[in-house]
């Protein structure tokens, strides 16, 4: 490929008296491509192959408490790690238990699952200070499809529910994938639950596999966000019936927003007097007490755990108040102390929640690895996105055998975590024997805790989400494409169906990322008077252009989706659209035809002399109508087009053919069309596409030049004009 071009002298006030050089590039010669199945082979051989070096680097890589573990520097960090554990741990305790209400779970399953999922991310995971438990919209999440298993299965209310010790013994029956008679509400929601779970945790560690961790950017934060929020509206709505103490069924598919508030102010007569004091007692008692922590934030050492206090003081008073058996509030029952034994998954539920358990697998990776990441940053170090995904997935496979629900990162309990003092996972250990603790010995004092005191620790939690409403003026000053992402996706999410919201979301996201390369417009570029540098001429003033030559820049890649709307924008921002300027010199010649035979098939004289007048005429305002479109649109003489592609990324093949279009029709019209500052994939796929000819013609190779600036481009096709004898169009 040629490299350079020929140069024109410049006239501009006066002669200069160099030539000047172009820029002249040499591209390094690419080696010699492997055959496919040379290299399918040598990527076998060098991930199969096992050395002691590798074998050692493969399990320092899946535990990577392994690395930090041995060089754990006791004085700096033990005393940080043990305080945020602690109150981490005290934290998760009355969350834990509220939280098993959103995955229609029992309480002891809410502490299972932040138990085991502190351990094993300790174990695997990469950021040494997120929290991974309990999250409030993956629960969502499992609630939904447990409810909706429920009721296929026949149990439309939670009056046959019972408690945990039963519903524990009546699951010895479902390991081997069949439902016995004997297994009651309670039973099954845990089969489904940790069902859902085992899935989502084994599309994890596969994607781990796959080493598609990658996927987490595609989610953008305004999607994360807005789905987040969307979800907390629906959370919220749920709470309520437990805030005022009613007995309504869940609704299922979609709108189910509108559905629960239609079930609540229908049953609003039925409200249980005694939950709606206690829920606003407790309100009152917890958002001034949070909003406390969040102003002091800066001066406590620790947030003060006021849930805590609640739930204490909540227990105690529906226990000496007997609010369940007087007033027939509803408690959280039996919480047993002691580990349940392993169970298997309900294997025959499987394709029934296999989508589902693929959409909370998305949502708990996207959130964990977004979390760590910004973390990550924020101290220092970098996480592994592929690693999160082995992490994440096996705090949800090996807890779903001890029926605990699916878990992720939570940012609440990531900050906490962060201000008291983390320094690395050994925190979560930490908090994990508080909840051992709990598990253990305490448990069982929560019996007479009221749903509507968990209730209201959920709805007290959603403050952050929900302040997002907030900011939506300040998001849409910043950037409409990103409001408008978070606003559709939040909507979805909320009034029509949650799982639905993370699809719409990222199809909304994809179409805005299409669309921005589809509203893009041809600029026309002008030479600062000063500098050989070009920029837009309808954005800057005092630019020059070129007698005889016309810059211009595309800022967007050119593939299938946009080849005709460059070329349209390309002819409208010229001035001449060369497939209209040969239609009419073709309707002009047919014409001019047309009345010659007219004018040979006429007998009589005077009838040929005033057909070939009015011949003289039609050729007249043809030859008018072509001349009107070159130089009235035109503004001035066009004979050569410069095409800035610096912005342009990539070309496909419709890209390519589209270029080698607008060179032909042009250059059928007497105007040369050269491109400038193309990048190397550019130029790659410009010579696997057939830009360039193989032969050289009679150009003397000019087809192949490469110019590396819009300056060495526009002297050379007024160095091409010069050699015409058209000395007007030289600068």
């Amino acid at each position: 490929m040629t490299h350079g071009s020929d140069c024109c002298t410049t006239a501009e006030g006066g002669a200069e008296g160099d030539q000047q050089q172009p820029l002249i590039l040499e591209r390094v010669e690419k080696e010699a491509g492997q055959s496919c199945l040379t290299g399918v082979l040598h990527r076998l051989k060098k991930h199969c192959s096992c050395t002691p070096q590798k074998a050692k680097s493969k399990i320092l890589g899946f535990f990577p408490i392994l690395r930090w573990l041995p060089h754990y520097k006791v004085r700096d960090w033990l005393l940080g790690d043990v305080m945020s554990g602690l109150i981490v741990g005290i934290l998760l305790v009355p969350q834990s238990i509220a939280y098993s209400l959103l995955a229609s779970q029992d309480p002891i399953y809410g502490l299972y699952t932040s138990f085991f999922s502190s351990i094993i991310y300790a174990l695997l995971g990469s950021s040494r200070h997120i929290s991974v438990g309990i999250f409030g919209v993956l629960c969502l999440l499992v609630g939904q499809v447990v409810d909706r298993e429920l009721a296929l299965a026949g149990y439309l209310t939670e009056s046959t529910s019972i408690s945990s010790n039963n519903s524990a013994a009546l699951l010895a029956g479902l390991g081997n994938g069949s439902v016995g008679v004997e297994c009651d509400r309670s039973c099954y929601a845990i089969a489904v639950g940790a069902t859902v779970t085992f899935t989502a945790g084994v599309y994890q560690v596969l994607m781990g596999i796959f080493q598609v961790g990658f996927i987490s950017v595609y989610l953008s934060d305004s999607l994360l966000s807005g789905f987040a929020t969307g979800a907390s509206l629906t959370i919220l709505t749920s709470q309520f019936k437990y805030l005022l103490g009613l007995k309504i069924p869940r609704p299922q598919g979609w709108f189910t927003l509108f559905k629960t508030w239609y079930s609540i102010l229908t049953n609003l007569g039925n409200a249980n007097i005694c939950d709606l004091v206690t829920s606003l007692v407790c309100l009152l008692i917890l958002i001034p007490s949070k909003e406390l922590n969040d102003r002091f934030k800066a001066k406590l050492k620790a947030p003060i755990p006021f849930e805590l206090f609640v739930v204490i003081i909540a227990t105690l008073a529906s226990h000496f108040g007997h609010f369940n058996t007087e007033y027939g509030s509803g408690v959280a029952g039996d919480i047993p102390t002691g580990f349940l034994p392993p169970q298997l998954p309900l294997w025959s539920l499987i394709p029934n929640v296999a989508v589902d358990a693929f959409s909370i697998a998305i949502v708990g990776f996207a959130i964990t690895v977004s979390l760590s990441e910004m973390f990550a940053k924020k101290h220092g170090y970098t996480v592994d996105a592929n690693q999160e995904m082995y992490a994440i997935g096996f705090c949800n496979i090996l807890p779903s055998f001890f029926r605990c629900f699916t878990t992720s990162a939570a940012l609440t309990k990531t900050l906490v975590k962060e201000s008291t003092g983390c320094q690395t996972q050994m925190s979560g250990v930490v908090s994990a024997l508080v909840l051992l603790l709990v598990l253990l010995v305490i448990a069982p004092l929560f019996y007479s805790l009221q749903k509507c005191v968990l209730a209201v620790i959920i709805v007290v939690n959603l403050r952050g989400a929900l302040r997002k409403f907030t900011d939506i003026p300040r998001m849409w000053r910043v950037n409409r494409v990103d409001a408008s992402i978070w606003l559709i996706t939040m909507l979805t999410s909320s009034v029509v169906n949650t799982e639905l919201g993370l699809l719409v979301g990222f199809l909304v996201s994809a179409f805005f990322v299409l669309g921005r390369t589809q509203r893009v417009q041809v600029l026309e570029l002008g030479r600062a008077s000063t500098r050989e540098h070009y920029e837009d001429l309808s954005s800057y003033h005092g630019l020059q252009t070129h007698p005889g030559v016309a810059v211009f820049r595309y800022e967007a890649p050119i593939y299938y989706a946009n080849q005709s709307l460059f070329k349209k924008s390309l002819y409208k921002c010229v001035g001449l659209d060369p497939v209209k300027e040969k239609t009419q010199r073709l309707k002009f010649k047919k014409k001019k035809k047309k009345s010659k035979q007219q004018e040979d098939a006429a007998e009589v004289p005077n009838m040929k002399s005033e057909g070939a007048d009015e011949c003289k005429e039609d050729e007249a305002e043809a030859t008018a109508t072509v001349t009107l479109m070159l130089d009235e649109r035109s503004r001035r003489s066009l004979r050569s087009i410069v095409i800035d592609c610096s912005a342009v990324l990539f070309l496909d093949t419709a890209g390519v053919n589209a270029l080698k279009e607008v060179c032909k029709d042009y250059g059928a019209l007497g105007v040369k069309v050269v491109l400038a500052q193309c990048n190397t994939s550019v130029l790659d796929s410009l010579e696997r596409g057939g830009y360039y000819p193989d032969k050289k013609g009679g150009d003397g190779g000019e087809s192949k030049i490469v110019f590396f600036t819009i300056a060495d481009a526009v002297r050379h096709v007024q160095s091409l004009s010069a050699t015409n004898g058209d000395c007007d169009t030289k600068c």
